[in-house]
């Protein structure tokens, strides 16, 4: 069985996962300290930090990206039923 842990930052809407997207990535912004600002996920306490999981265990549009997307590369935005996700796969196994 393959398990995953990855860490994701939730906000509402596409054009503000870019914005975030561009802070990390651009202006070398922390992944942790944006998700502790600016995410609407309860993991915003841990910055974005979702643990260990399984496939199956997360949305379907979640999973596709974490069991496919390379290690600490940043993806998104994800949309799923709880708005726009950004994603960064932290390892797999």
């Amino acid at each position: 069985m393959t398990i995953a842990s990855a860490r994701h930052i939730l906000v509402e809407t596409e054009e503000e996962c870019l914005k975030l997207k561009n802070l990390i990535l651009d202006e070398g912004e922390d992944f942790s300290e944006i998700a502790r600002n600016f995410s609407n996920c309860p993991s915003k306490e841990q910055g974005g930090d979702l643990g260990e999981f399984e496939p199956g265990m997360m949305v379907k549009e979640f999973d596709e990206v974490v069991f496919s997307a390379g290690i600490n590369s940043l993806q998104g935005p994800i949309k799923t039923q709880f708005g726009y996700h950004l994603l960064e796969v932290l390892s797999r196994s």
